[in-house]
Parts: C-alpha cells; sequence; structure tokens
C-alpha cells in the first residue's frame, strides 16, 4: 500500500513490525530513493496540524 506524506513524498509501506524493547508496534516504510524507515505506528497514522487544519501525517493513496 502506498502513501502521501503530508509534505509530498510518496512511501510504500513495507510491513508492520514490533519493537523488541518494549513491544511498541511499528510501521515500516520505503521511500522512493529506496532508502528504508520505521516509526511508531501510532506516530505514522496520527493526525496533526498544518496551516490550522487537521491532516493526516501519512494519507493513503487510491
Amino acid at each position: 500500500m502506498r502513501f502521501r506524506h503530508y509534505k509530498g513524498g510518496v512511501y510504500e509501506l513495507v510491513c508492520e513490525a514490533t519493537l523488541e524493547a518494549d513491544l511498541t508496534p511499528m510501521i515500516v516504510y520505503r521511500a522512493a530513493d529506496g532508502s528504508v524507515w520505521v516509526r511508531p505506528k501510532d506516530v505514522f497514522f496520527q493526525l496533526i496540524e498544518v496551516d490550522g487544519v487537521m491532516v493526516q501525517r501519512f494519507a493513503p493513496i487510491n
């Protein structure tokens, strides 16, 4: 599944993972340049305020 970051980048969700240290659910995702990133699942899917409007940090691309 592909997502667009609120700043414009397109990323592919690779998989969900679990952080060993404290069992935090994580999202592993890949940028268009091939770099691989990870962030907590709740942060990946959270709403953030941009110019006074609440938007998804990563919005799914249909």
